[in-house]
């Protein structure tokens, strides 16, 4: 089987590779890293450069992963665009990386993670980037 992994070049992005190559790797199983927008590399500060992807690229190899890089602009969001890559490869785990954003953050711009959580084909894990702020009651 597969697993997906959505990836941006921002830490949380970062830590969610680093978990993919992981379970890829316990499973035994195939990679496909995700990388979206939906206006292109001047708009997205998600959008990976030829540069970086050809060092995720490296990674993967020197794991040992077989696996594929589906880089592309498409013209809606980029987390129905990882859902439908996960659907297309019958994922087997789709993981995602996550950040933390106030409730006026999550209102005014929506979430994708919850777009992911609630369509995904198969489980997700969400992954936070480490040294990030804990959340903590008030």
């Amino acid at each position: 089987m597969t697993i997906v992994v959505g990836y941006v070049p921002k830490p949380e992005g970062e830590a969610a590779l680093e978990r993919a190559v992981d379970e890829a790797r316990l499973r035994g199983e195939d990679l496909v890293v995700v990388n979206t927008s939906s206006g292109g590399s001047y708009a997205d500060a998600s959008w990976a450069t030829d540069e970086q992807l050809a060092a995720v690229r490296e990674r993967l190899t020197a794991a040992a992963v077989r696996h594929e890089v589906v880089h592309s602009i498409v013209g809606r969001e980029p987390a129905d665009h990882l859902v439908e890559v996960a659907d297309t490869v019958r994922a087997s785990l789709l993981v995602i990386g996550l950040r933390r954003r106030t409730s006026v953050g999550k209102f005014l711009l929506g979430s994708s993670a919850s777009i992911i959580l609630m369509n995904a084909p198969c489980p997700v894990l969400a992954v936070k980037a480490p040294g990030g702020e804990h959340w903590r009651s008030r």
